[in-house]
Parts: C-alpha cells; structure tokens; sequence
C-alpha cells in the first residue's frame, strides 16, 4: 500500500497488534529509522488488523534486518510469512542471505524455496533420532558437566543436522533427554564450579607491568579479519540522500562483479596511493600496513599508485623517495603505477558524464564558488546545454581557456547535507608541465574524480583510506554509479597521531624549510627517513601499527611511548652490547702498574655463551667512567663511585676510591685515584661502565654521540597556536668527544648497538673514517643502578 496510508495510524497500537509486547513496541517507537520500516513492512504485509506473535516476531526481524540491496523483493518474502512457508528464524536467515546474494536481480522461486527450506516439514522422529546421535557423541563431557553443559551448542549441531526442524521442539526434546540421562537436578548442579587454588604471583613492579602491552586478541594477531572476501562485494555500499527524498543505494550488478571477479580471479586487490608532495611519515605506515598487508594476508595484491594530479606540487625527488620507503618498510608493490597513466581513460570518462547529463562546464572564480557552496546555490551555468558543456570542455582540453576561468563540475545536490555532494570540480586548467605526463595536457583531474575512478579501473576489491575522507563516500560512489563503473569496498579507518610532533605536511615543511630541523630525515621528525636515521626498525613500526589495530575510532592520540616500547623490544634482541662514555672522567688506577694492559672479555649479548658473542676490551690503570657515577658524598640510595667506596666496573675489577683531585675552585673534580681488587673478593652493589686507555698515553677512540629528545615539549603541539614556541631546545644535545671501546672502530654506517646503561645507537652517515657519529635510537627502559645488572 502506499505509505500515505500509514500516516495517521498509531505506531503504538499497530505494533500491539501484530504480538509485539509493550516493552519492545515502545523501544521501537524511539528509533524513527526501525519505526518507519516496521509501519512499511507491516503494511506491505496487510496486516495491520493483526497477526499472530510469531508473525509479527519475523516481520519485525525483516523491517530491522532485511538487506537494503534487495528492498524490491521485500513484498515476496513477506507473502511467504503471513502465509506460515516461512516459520522459523532459520528460514528467515536463510531469506536473507538468498536475497543479499540475488540484489535487485530477477530470480526463479524453486531456487528461492529450496534455499529456505520452503515445505520442507522434519518429523518428531527425525528430531528425536538426530538429538540420540549428538547426545552419544557428547555423552561423556554431559555426565561430567551435568545440568551445566552448554544447551546453546547442542542445539546448534542439532540446527546443522535439521537446518528446519521447529526449533520450539528440537528444545523440548533435547531437555527431555538431559532429564533421561542425568536424573533430578541436584544442588550440586546449582553451585558455581570451584576455581583451583592458585599459588600466589610474583610482585612485578609496576613501571614494568605497563610497559607490557596485554595478551593478543585474535583481531590483534590477524587484524584484517574484519575485512569482507571479494566474492561479497556485491551488497549495498552505502546510500546517498538526496534533498528532493530520493535515496540511491550504490552497490554491485550480479553482472558487474562476475566481470570483475573474472578479471581478478577472486583475489584481494588493494592500492597505497601516495601524493608524491613530501616525504612520508609514521602515519603512512599504518596506510601502508593496512593495504599491503591486507593484500599480503589474503594472498593478493597491492599497487603502489601515485596519486599525481596536481602536476604543480609532485617532485622526482618525493616519487624516488617514496619507492625506496616502501620497500625499506618490507612491502613489495604489484605494480607502480601513477594517475596520469590514465589520464585519457579519466578525460574520456568525463565526456561521457557530461553526455549523461552529470556535468558541465562552470566560469565562477573559486571565491564564489565558495559563496555559492556556502549559501547552497547553484551556479548560473549549472543547467547549460549539454552540447555547450562538450564543446567547453574540448576548448579547454586544446588550451583556448585561460587558466582559472573555467572547470568542469560535477552535476551532484548543492541542497545535499554533505558538503563533499556540492558539485566538485573534476577537472581544472593548469598550463604546468607534468612531471610524469609531460606537457600533452593542460587541464588535469581533481582528486574527487580521479581517486574512485582510477581505483575502479585497477580492480580495486578494497578502498582503504583514512577517517577525514569519510564525508567524500558518496561522491566516490555516486560518480561510479553515474558511469556505471565497478565500485570497490570503501572502509575508513582511524589516522595514526603521534604524541610530542606534527604530521601535517604543511606543519612538516615549515620546520624543514625554515631551518627548525636539519632536513626531512632529521631523527627528531617522525617521518619515516627520520626514524630511520635515528635508528629506527621497519619491523618494529610495523609491530608498533599492528598493536594500535585497523580501528574507526578517531579519538585518541598515541603515546610516544608505545612505539618506543616495540623499539626497545626489537633492538634488545638484535643490537649487541658495547660501552661507550659520553662525559668522562679520569681513574688512575695505582696499583696497577703503568703501561701494563690487560685484555679482558666482554658480552655482546647478556647470555653469550660462544667466542663470537664475545669482544675484548683493554683494562689499563687509566680508565674513564661517566662524570655522573661519582660524588664527592655519598648516600645510601646511591649505587656509584665516592671516597672511600668500591664499584664494579663491568666485566673487569671491583676498584675502592682512595683520592680525589680537585680543580682551584675546590669542587671540580679533574680525577680520581682508585685501587682495583685483582682477586674480585670485594662484592660491592654498583656496576659502572667505562673505556680505559688502549696503550699508556693513548687517549680511547673519539666518537661523536647526538642525543635526541622529543621534538616538542607538549604532547598535542599542533592545537596550539604557537606551535613553533612549543620547540623543545634540549631535542638535540650534542657530545663531540665521547670515549668508546676500541672495538667500535670498525662499525659502519646503519650499525646498531646498545651503550650499555645509555640505549640503543646506530652509526649516522655524517660519520668520517677520523670520527664516528652515533644518534641515539631510544633510551634504555632501565638502567644498571641497583641492580647492577
């Protein structure tokens, strides 16, 4: 019937009528969404005098669950159950999915019928038989669990067995036959079951403990199981609402993914598509790790596409770099391709739009064309001859337009209350050479028109991008409708933000520009050449981005910390140990006589146990430790070196300060006189490490160390206005003449390693064969101190 007719019926009462019971009737009647449906659906039932409970149950089911690609076929469905063909839930669900999988598409009703079990009628026997077989196989975990086995999944393999038995009977037979077997229900039955007693846990302190990210779920350990197969890509992607209250529900013809699929062969097609405007940052390796690995993870594929429309901004220098990210990073692109490869796929396509009547050549200058989208105006050339609009846009295919006073716009809803619906350019003039192109156009694509268009001609089977381009869906959809193109799988997911930096590119190429940072691989950026520089795995960003998971929440900023912790967990196993001073001072070791040297073993690994996890390190009476391990008075809480007092230095000789050499101010201390403990009797608590003199009045090898703090003070710098001022000063320290372990001399650029009691290092490629340069990677979680580890 016509939904006028409805208008002025009761919900309330209506709802009564057909067995639903106050409480959900007056739920219902707080969704308007359900409400409408359910008024519809019962009315296209012809119910609305009432119907039994049960039919009423399954109505209510198809007005909240029915799939919206198949509305045209609602009615039949709906004769089926008010005439009692379909009865039960399972024959409901099994509607469903035949009409998902049918669409709008004609279908024969013997396929219908035999797929919902359509007069298919399972005897008492047949229960009661099924129920025996399932009841011996279980029997033994019955009799353990008694009255509290798990009815629900006895009467799932019964529904696997009888897909259409009443499911009212399968339950009355299956407590029937508990009673059978187990007999009364006893108190026991009713007491919850004892947990065993548990020995008590270890105090762990707690800094570790939050360190520690908790045990993965299956989602974390395979995060793409929320993406659909392509075989599923023919359901409704999403419904656009127009402002004259007609909806289009963009989805797939039966025709159109058979064609797709064919050409696919069923597998995953995925794309990373990267302007090729800057370098990239932390956040595009989450795009990266969703796309390529869920390519990866189903066995397909993932192009490496550059998005270069806007011949203005693209640089070779971005589009080398970018190539050499991703592969650094572990993905392995399918194909390289780039937007302007198929610029004359996109031009033709447009003026086959503008044939359709969905676009036309517009004259407004931006600044009122922003007006007009303000105001929800149409432009005066909205509604021009199409003809006119052809031999416009051909004008300025050839180069007869002046730059900036005509674009071609698409024919969308200027009432629509998405602004991304308010007729967005496709194309725009641009007399600048292409960086990839060359000079064979002067009008170029829009972002809006290309990205869609361009991911349907790949084959695209998911559209992966970040939550801001939500609002753009519908037009991604409703431009591939209009053409009558293949429409991929779009989901949204959350953008990666990064306490203590920026990530804008504008925000990004003011600090390289204007000298706030030493480049776009500075190791204080986040961008993915600064991480590296700093030391940075590949593996263990993208163990950082598998963590956080493909999400749409879009609330939350991620600690630095987090993605410090993956840093630490994977240097700790693949950096090896040294030692290396950034602040030396000088111990005299007196009763080691002068000249001589003693070579000693040291761990590159905590737990080395071969020759090869060893190196040596020279032990002579002048060594040098850290400038902080000493104080003139000592404390109980402190674990270094004072007057009178014994350390360990590691992997060598407990030594006892016996003297202190003090500069004219009386406080300085130029150096230390100390005696070391040959026999290692002496126990003492502090373990320090140090680099003595190679040979008598040989100083140890210099080397350089950078140490890299947070670029900014405050966690979220990019809501502030002065963002600049936020600039942390001590975000780069530089020691010139650290001492190191004579083994370090042969470390080569990219080398990682961890200065023990310091953090990780890696050997920077400013480093000279005179000196070395370190940058440090991340501090130590713990230092030696107490522990004396």
């Amino acid at each position: 019937m016509p939904r006028e007719e409805t208008s002025g019926a009761d919900p309330l009462e209506l709802f009564l009528k057909i067995g639903l019971d106050e409480r959900t009737a007056k739920n219902t009647i707080a969704n308007n969404k359900v409400t409408a449906n359910l008024t519809a659906v019962i009315h296209e039932a012809a119910v609305a005098d009432g119907c039994s409970k049960t039919v009423g149950n399954l109505l209510y089911t198809v007005a909240t669950k029915f799939p919206a690609n198949a509305l045209v076929h609602r009615p039949t469905l709906l004769q089926y159950i008010v005439s009692s063909k379909i009865k039960t839930p399972a024959q409901l669900d099994a509607a469903f999915a035949f009409f998902s999988n049918t669409a709008s598409e004609k279908f024969k009703l013997n396929e219908f019928e035999e797929a919902c079990g359509v007069g298919v009628e399972v005897s008492v026997q047949e229960i009661e038989g099924t129920v025996n077989d399932i009841f011996e196989e279980k029997k033994s975990s019955i009799l353990e669990q008694r009255y509290r086995t798990n009815v629900g999944e006895l009467f799932g393999h019964v529904r696997k067995k009888l897909p259409w038995a009443d499911p009212k009977i399968v339950k009355q037979i299956i407590d029937t036959k508990l009673y059978q077997l187990l007999g009364e229900r006893t108190a026991a039955d009713d007491e919850k079951p004892s947990k065993k007693k548990e020995k008590p846990v270890k105090v762990v302190d707690k800094k570790t403990v939050a360190d520690a990210p908790a045990p993965p779920s299956e989602e974390d350990l395979n995060p793409f199981l929320i993406f659909p197969q392509p075989e599923d890509n023919f359901k409704v992607h999403t419904e656009i609402f127009f402002s004259n209250g007609s909806v289009l529900r963009c989805g797939n013809t039966k025709e159109m993914l058979e064609k797709h699929l064919k050409l696919t062969g069923g597998k995953v097609f995925t794309r990373f598509p990267p302007e090729p405007n800057g370098y990239l940052h932390i956040g595009h390796a989450k795009a990266m790790f969703v796309s390529f690995g869920l390519a990866k993870e189903r066995g397909g594929n993932c192009y490496l596409r550059f998005d270069d429309t806007n011949p203005e901004a693209e640089k070779k220098e971005y589009i080398d770099h970018i190539k050499e990210i991703v592969d650094w990073m572990g993905w392995k692109p399918f194909k390289i391709t780039y937007a302007s490869d198929y610029f004359q796929e996109l031009y033709d396509l447009a003026v086959e739009l503008i044939r359709r009547g969905h676009a036309y050549v517009d004259h407004q200058t931006p600044d009122e064309i922003k007006e007009y989208r303000e105001k929800k105006m149409n432009s005066p050339w909205r509604d021009r001859p199409i003809e006119e609009s052809l031999k416009l846009f051909d004008d300025m295919r050839r180069g007869l337009i002046e730059e900036g006073k005509a674009t071609l716009r698409m024919k969308q809803d200027m009432q629509s209350d998405n602004f991304n619906m308010y007729d967005l350019i496709a194309y725009r003039i641009k007399f600048t050479p292409h960086p990839h192109a060359g000079d064979k156009w002067c009008i170029y694509p829009s972002y809006d028109y290309a990205h869609c268009i361009v991911d349907s001609l790949e084959n695209i089977t998911h559209s992966l991008c970040t939550l801001e381009f939500e609002t753009r869906r519908a037009s991604y959809y409703w431009l591939l409708h209009a053409l009558d193109l293949y429409q991929p799988y779009v989901w949204e997911y959350s953008r990666l933000n990064v306490t203590n930096t920026v990530m804008s590119k504008r925000k990004l190429n003011r600090l390289v520009t204007d000298k706030w940072v030493d480049g776009w691989d500075d190791p204080r950026l986040m961008t993915l050449a600064g991480l590296r520089r700093r030391g940075v795995t590949s593996t263990s960003i993208n163990a950082f981005v598998r963590g956080i998971g493909i999400t749409r929440s879009d609330s939350s900023t991620i600690r630095l910390d987090r993605l410090e912790y993956h840093i630490r967990e994977e240097l700790n196993k693949t950096a090896p140990r040294t030692m290396v001073v950034l602040n030396p001072l000088k111990v005299v070791i007196t009763n080691l006589e002068a000249g001589s040297v003693l070579d000693l073993d040291a761990k590159k690994w905590p737990d080395a146990q071969t020759d090869d996890a060893v190196y040596k390190v020279p032990f002579s009476n002048t060594v040098y430790i850290e400038r902080s391990d000493f104080r003139l008075k000592d404390s109980k809480d402190y674990y270094g070196l004072a007057p009178g007092k014994s350390v360990l230095l590691r992997y060598a000789f407990p030594i006892n300060c016996m003297d202190v050499i003090l500069a004219d101010d009386k406080e300085t201390v130029l150096e230390i006189r100390a005696e070391y403990d040959p026999s290692k009797k002496t126990k003492p608590k502090g373990v320090l490490h140090w680099v003595a003199e190679p040979s008598a009045g040989v100083d140890p090898l210099q080397v350089e160390v950078r140490l890299f703090d947070k670029l900014f003070k405050s966690e979220t710098p990019a809501e502030l206005a002065d963002w600049l001022g936020d600039l942390n000063p001590q975000s780069k320290v530089v020691i010139p003449s650290a001492y190191a372990v004579t083994s370090l001399r042969e470390a080569a650029v990219g080398d990682s390693f961890q200065f023990e009691r310091l953090g990780y290092f890696m050997v920077d490629k400013d480093s000279t064969t005179e000196k070395l340069v370190f940058n440090r990677t991340v501090t130590l979680r713990d230092s030696y101190g107490k522990g004396g580890k």
